[in-house]
This record gives C-alpha cells, sequence and structure tokens, in this order.
C-alpha cells in the first residue's frame, strides 16, 4: 500500500508555466535529486517523489518537508519494490520517472526498469547518470565497477524497448566533511592547491568540483596529462535535465553538457581563484602514480574519486571523443539561448560566503586589502564524486 504524505496538495504552479504529465523522481533527497526536484517543481509539473519509509535524520526531514511546500507530493515506497512501484506508475499516471539515485542502489534501478516496461505508457526514462558517459570513459578500479553497473543498466533499458534520456553533465563532485557539511557550503581552498598532472588538462565539470579537488588539497597532477573541464552549476544541471527530458529531440539520446564559457583547466580555475582573494596560494603536484595507488587502496569512497580523477586529468576521459554520433545530442545546440552560470559568477558566490559567514572564517588581522583566512583544520575532507552519495 502506499502511504501519501498528508501535506498533498500541489502549489498552483505560475500562470507563466507551461504543465504536462506527472513526473516521478527517485532519489530527490540526494545531492544532484535536489537539483533536479527543485526544478521540476519549479516548472509547475505535477511532482511525486518516492521515499523510503524508513528514511530518517533531521537533514533529509527538512529537505522533504521544502519539496511538500513546494507542491511536491511524497509517496513512501522503495524503487526495489516492483509491486509498488508498478502501482505508483499506473494508479498516478506518471509519464515520466527520473531515478537520481547514489552509488550503492544503481543495480536497484534493474527493478524499476522491470516495473517500467510492465507498466508500458511512461514516456520518458531518465536514470540516474549525471555524469561522464559512461560508455565512452574507461576508468580504473574501484571506479570501472561503478560504471559497469551504470552500463548494465542502459543495456536494460534499451533491451526493454523503453524511451530514455541519458545526461551527460560530467564531472559533479562533493566536498563533504566528517561533520556532514552540505557541499554546497563548501568553499574552495585557502592554503593551497593540488594540482593534477600539469594542470592543463580540460574536462567537463560541475561548479561542485572545486570541493572535490580540495580532497588533495588543490594539488597539481604531474606528468602527461592533458586536461580541461567544463563546468556545469547543479542549478543548470536540474534545470537543463527538465527542460530536456520530454524534447522530442533527446528521446533514446545522450545529451551531453559542454557550456563553451565553463571550459577551464585547473591552472585557470586555480589562477580565478586567486584573483577573488587577492592572493597567490601554492601549488602542490599529485601525480598519475599517486592517484592509481590511491585508487588501488580501495577506500571507500576515496579511492572511487581518485580513479575519476585519473580518468579524468590524466586519459582526458571527458574531452578525448566528439559528440558526433547518432545517439548523442550538445545541450548548447538542442538551446542555443541556454544561459549557463559562469565560475566566475560561482566563485564571486563563495567570496560572498567567505564575508558572509564569520564562524568559518575571518579578516586577517591588520590587513587593508580585505583578504580573508581560512581558520586551521584537522579533518581531511571526505569526497563523493557523480550520483556516489
Amino acid at each position: 500500500m502506499v502511504n501519501e504524505s498528508a501535506a498533498n496538495m500541489i502549489i498552483g504552479p505560475s500562470p507563466h508555466v507551461s504543465v504536462d504529465g506527472p513526473v516521478l523522481i527517485i532519489g530527490s533527497t540526494g545531492f544532484i535529486g535536489r537539483f533536479i526536484t527543485d526544478a521540476c517543481l519549479d516548472s509547475g509539473r505535477p511532482t511525486y517523489l518516492l521515499i523510503r519509509s524508513g528514511l530518517t535524520g533531521h537533514f533529509k526531514a527538512t529537505i522533504i518537508n521544502s519539496f511538500q511546500e513546494k507542491g511536491a507530493i511524497i509517496l513512501h515506497g522503495s524503487m526495489d519494490d516492483r509491486d509498488i512501484v508498478e502501482k505508483v506508475l499506473r494508479e498516478r499516471k506518471i509519464e515520466i520517472v527520473i531515478s537520481a539515485v547514489g552509488g550503492k542502489n544503481i543495480l536497484d534501478q534493474l527493478i524499476l526498469v522491470q516495473a517500467i516496461k510492465a507498466v508500458g505508457t511512461i514516456k520518458r526514462f531518465l536514470a540516474s547518470e549525471f555524469g561522464h558517459d559512461i560508455d565512452r570513459a574507461d576508468p580504473v578500479e574501484p571506479g570501472l565497477t561503478m560504471y559497469n553497473e551504470k552500463r548494465k543498466v542502459r543495456r536494460a533499458i534499451e533491451k526493454a524497448g523503453i524511451p530514455y534520456t541519458y545526461i551527460c553533465c560530467n564531472s559533479i563532485a562533493a566536498w563533504p566533511y566528517h561533520d556532514n557539511t552540505h557541499p554546497a557550503d563548501v568553499l574552495p581552498p585557502l592554503d593551497r592547491f593540488h594540482i593534477y598532472g600539469d594542470g592543463t588538462v580540460k574536462g567537463i565539470f560541475s561548479t561542485f568540483f572545486f570541493f572535490f579537488l580540495s580532497f588533495f588539497k588543490f594539488s597539481t597532477l604531474g606528468g602527461g596529462s592533458t586536461g580541461l573541464a567544463y563546468f556545469v552549476a547543479g542549478t543548470d544541471i536540474g534545470k537543463y535535465t527538465i527542460k530536456s527530458m520530454d524534447d522530442i529531440r533527446t528521446v533514446n539520446k545522450s545529451v551531453h553538457f559542454r557550456p563553451p564559457s565553463n571550459f577551464l583547466n585547473i591552472n585557470e580555475l586555480a589562477s580565478l581563484w586567486e584573483q577573488k582573494i587577492d592572493r597567490t596560494l601554492p601549488r602542490v603536484t599529485i601525480t598519475e602514480d599517486d592517484l592509481l595507488h590511491a585508487a588501488r587502496e580501495m577506500r571507500i569512497p576515496e579511492s572511487i574519486v581518485a580513479s575519476f580523477t585519473h580518468d579524468i586529468f590524466i586519459k582526458g576521459c571527458q574531452i578525448n571523443f566528439s559528440i558526433e554520433e547518432p545517439e548523442d545530442v550538445d545541450l548548447s545546440s538542442l538551446y542555443p539561448d541556454a544561459r549557463f552560470m559562469t565560475i566566475d559568477e560561482c566563485f564571486n558566490d563563495f567570496v560572498r560566503n567567505l564575508v558572509e559567514n564569520p564562524k568559518l572564517f575571518k579578516q586577517a588581522s591588520g590587513n587593508n586589502n580585505g583578504s580573508i583566512i581560512m581558520p586551521p583544520t584537522n579533518q581531511e575532507a571526505l569526497v563523493a564524486i557523480a550520483t556516489y552519495t
């Protein structure tokens, strides 16, 4: 039996918003799921959230309450219960299903695929991707295991003949601390940079990637790197996921987020941050061997982070292919007028947080230029990459 939350009234959408069929989101309280859910609610579409009955914790409860206040309808159940999922899809007349579950639940989506196929009325399924193009990336272990699981889900979707869209927004990184600080509240480093390789490799990141870099304290990756990156803000990931989910041009396609304005390497990223804080920070090099050693240690999630970092900055997995295949589509070509939040704007927000949060940062004593010094910390950051939440 699916238990609906008492607060199940849908808040009326803006009259300027186009409303279409209902959407079911699974994994809405996760790192990426929150952005997708917010964007879906902002679009005015009827939005159902499948939440595990045993989900506890003040932070998660706060997120769920905020979604309810915006009009989300909460349904209690689990993705791995096929009967419940089928019941939800049929009774709520769901048209689009979005999964944003974390790494530990990737294979549970196989049951979701079975339910979607059995119902037969779903117009689009967006599996938990929101990272690299997993059919092209080739990380070392343990990252490879996660990608193989995602590939298994892709093949099941395609075999079932379910209309799908794969969102490839590339590197989505977070910097959760020992005290569970929300990643969006964590700022880039003020002590030193870790630069991977020679710091020139470009790839495709979300604007959260610098949180992940700080796990290695912004060091430089030594030798043979090729890496630049595209940065995509979490809000933009949510917004353009919702915009493209029922676009006829994205059916059975991989949608790639490659905003030209946010194409940077780590050296450029570090220099931009130095301009914002008006100081030069020392750079430390992280070599390819350092990353491979960290990956071989099989410490989760640190080793997963190391394997993905190696794939991005040493092997150039985000930029070593062109998106010219029939199954590929560039988001910017779909929506030429799409505006992405720039890294410069993101860094401005971080600087604003530096100034406005005296509990974390303080003005340098006797410093007249407004530079801010980060207080010392003896805690190492833990990192979640892609949808490993």
